[in-house]
């Protein structure tokens, strides 16, 4: 028999029986329906050690390196720490480094946050005032020795908590922070496949990272960067973005503006229809689409009817929140 170590309880799983069968035994509170690992409903994380392939079956290969496993298909052969996804909210405290602009309404917020060690660019996190109200960014770097988590945050109309980090937080003030999450993010695999990236507004934030962290594990297929918005005004690291394509030359960077007329260097189109305009083949690609809901909702599908595997899509949807 082994154990099942979840927080400070501990229980003991009999022999042919699975993580959630034993779970459920002990009227532990998580989430399951199909059983068979069909409906993914019970997807638990391994703190301290690889889970078994066959508990990983029909996963992302990102849940895969995070450790993530189906209780259901899971037979304990050894004794595990594992947590269940509503953990993941536990906050620990940041300090603000950087607070600046990027742009006319766009902040550029660094954090120190020595608690986390472990995460890839591209993931999210959520930020906590201290009256309670949380609000989910993405990471915009790569993970780095200081500790250190870079977010783009717009300031939207009536956002409680993007005016909040705007107008009041300031250099040297703390911020909870909780884990990492989402599954959005650069695997170093497949070195040769085609990365696609498309994003709106702020939804460069994770695409910078996933950017960088892939050319820097010197991903050799190509990689194309479509980021847009309604005016030039409202894009920003366009420099730095160029400087990286002459850098690197399997990167290519397409700046779009969907309204009114398009300066030269830039592409007078919605980030979408740009790329769907450009992509010829899309089998075997990987394609990552971050920002507006609709934008990715549909890109996904339209990424998917057009050849590209469901598995090879990653997205990360900005919901603005305002109450």
């Amino acid at each position: 028999m082994t154990q099942l170590i979840l927080g400070e309880s501990r229980y003991t799983s009999q022999p042919e029986e699975s993580v959630l069968d034993t779970l459920i035994r002990e009227e532990v509170d998580i989430s399951y329906a199909c059983k068979q690992g069909t409906c993914h409903s019970c997807l638990v994380r391994s703190v301290d050690k690889m889970p078994p392939k066959s508990a990983q079956i029909g996963l992302k290969v990102t849940q895969k390196c995070q450790k993530y496993f189906l209780a259901c298909l899971c037979q304990p052969e050894e004794d595990m720490q594992i947590k269940l996804p509503e953990q993941s909210e536990m906050f620990s405290q940041a300090t603000v480094v950087v607070n600046e602009m990027l742009n006319h309404n766009t902040l550029l917020l660094k954090i120190a946050c020595p608690d986390i060690q472990e995460y890839f660019a591209g993931q999210f996190v959520n930020l906590q005032r201290d009256d309670g109200l949380v609000r989910s960014y993405s990471i915009a770097n790569v993970p780095q020795q200081d500790g250190i988590l870079e977010f783009h945050i717009r300031k939207l109309a009536d956002g409680q908590f993007s005016s909040w980090l705007h107008d009041e937080i300031k250099v040297g003030d703390s911020i909870a922070v909780s884990e990492p999450q989402g599954h959005c993010f650069y695997i170093p695999e497949r070195a040769e496949q085609g990365l696609l990236l498309v994003g709106t507004g702020t939804g460069l934030a994770p695409l910078a990272g996933i950017l960088e962290d892939a050319l820097q594990q010197g991903h050799t297929g190509p990689v194309v960067l479509f980021h847009g918005s309604s005016a030039v005004k409202d894009l920003y690291r366009m420099d730095e973005l160029r400087e990286f394509a002459d850098k690197y030359e399997n990167f290519s960077y397409f700046p779009c503006v969907s309204s009114g007329e398009a300066p030269e260097g830039f592409t007078a189109e919605r980030a979408d229809k740009a790329a769907l305009a450009y992509m010829q083949d899309w089998k075997g690609w990987r394609i990552f689409l971050c920002g507006h809901p609709e934008m990715v909702s549909s890109m996904k599908m339209e990424s998917f009817m057009q050849g590209a595997a469901m598995g090879d899509i990653f997205t990360d949807a900005f919901v603005a929140s305002t109450a």
